[in-house]
């Protein structure tokens, strides 16, 4: 089988969540021993259609436009068994550099009117042209989102000429995520086993999209985090590359904020068989409490005081922000004073490992 593998992606492979599935699929096709060529097209010089049909006319079946799209990608698209269309989710669509290269291939149909058996028109085709599989990902965490992409891909159905499989990966970002490492290669695996399924049976078997598209986690948790990541974003003036270039770490500015993100950096398995109690008393320009109670992997929030505490910290927000984000060397400031500690400090080392690994 030979297979074009079309990434529309903009950003370079390693910042791309496309591309970091698009690789596993390929992966899983050469596995099963298929001949797969990637182009990436952010380097490819394509010009958009124009619309002049002189494709249909005047050079039937080929296009005016002297340029990477007629010279090399278009005779390798009618040389393919297979076409994957790898594009990450704009606008509810289709990426711009995607468009433009399904445009272009106008040159394979010709201009009459047929009715299928559905009862729509459509141009027939000049040349035979490959089936295809769609492989999109975006940063929201509703599968709904690829809706509209879903009912244009569905529209791209001519004859043989059709979409046999969509892999669709919402909340994409998720898959980075340490907590979700165990989800996040599931999905992996997955992806690959798509790749040697579409070489086998040129199809997806429903678990193997089902073990693809699984949920990573829970829309409201998924919102809450991304707006304190953006925020952080926005106060820093980074970008969200520059963010993880930095290995910034999101800063709560509100104490919701705090009791939500600060669990993800617990060592939460220090605590062992004990119920540990870890009480904050902060001061400055958020003056409150909170405490959390560590038991069983988790770490639950409450805001105020608790009876017992195993640890107290008291310690001025801003000040402990820049501890939890890295701006400040926790261990220095509270040795010269800066925020106080009452309780086991060995426990309190253990749970913040996880910060500094």
């Amino acid at each position: 089988m030979k297979v074009l593998a079309v990434n529309s992606g903009p950003r370079p492979d390693k910042e791309s969540y496309t591309v970091m599935l698009l690789n596993l699929l390929v992966e899983g096709m050469r596995e099963a021993g298929a001949e797969v060529e990637v182009v990436n097209l952010r380097e490819k010089k394509i010009r958009n259609c124009i619309g002049c049909f002189t494709c249909w006319t005047k050079t039937p079946g080929r296009c005016l436009h002297k340029d990477d799209m007629t010279l090399e990608l278009f005779p390798k698209f009618l040389a393919s068994d297979l076409i994957i269309y790898a594009t990450p989710l704009y606008f509810h669509t289709i990426n711009a550099a995607l468009a433009a290269f399904m445009e272009r291939t106008l040159p394979a149909a010709l201009p009459f009117f047929e009715e299928g058996e559905d009862g729509k028109t459509f141009h027939p085709m000049r040349y035979q042209v490959p089936p295809s599989v769609l492989l999109s990902v975006c940063g929201f965490p509703e599968a709904s989102e690829f809706d509209a992409m879903l009912e244009f891909f569905e529209r791209t159905r001519h004859g043989e000429a059709r979409p046999v499989a969509a892999i669709c990966r919402a909340g994409a970002s998720l898959l980075s995520v340490p907590q979700l490492g165990a989800k996040a290669r599931e999905v992996f695996d997955a992806t690959k086993q798509a790749g040697r399924e579409l070489v086998y049976n040129m199809q997806i078997a429903p678990e193997t999209l089902a073990r693809i598209t699984q949920p990573l986690g829970d829309a409201k948790t998924f919102g809450k985090m991304g707006n304190i990541y953006w925020k952080t974003c926005i106060a820093e003036g980074v970008t969200p590359k520059e963010f993880d270039d930095k290995k910034m770490v999101p800063r709560p500015q509100t104490l919701d904020d705090f009791m939500f993100v600060f669990p993800y950096g617990l060592n939460t398995s220090a605590a062992g068989d004990r119920k540990v109690r870890l009480q904050f008393h902060f001061s400055g320009d958020i003056s409150d409490s909170c405490f959390f109670a560590i038991e069983k992997g988790r770490a639950d929030a409450e805001q105020g005081t608790c009876e017992k505490p195993d640890l107290i910290i008291e310690t001025p927000f801003g000040l402990w922000m820049d501890v939890l984000t890295r701006k400040a060397d926790g261990q220095k400031l509270f040795m010269d004073g800066k925020y106080k500690v009452q309780g086991d400090l060995a426990l309190m080392m253990k749970l913040f490992q996880k910060d500094s690994d």
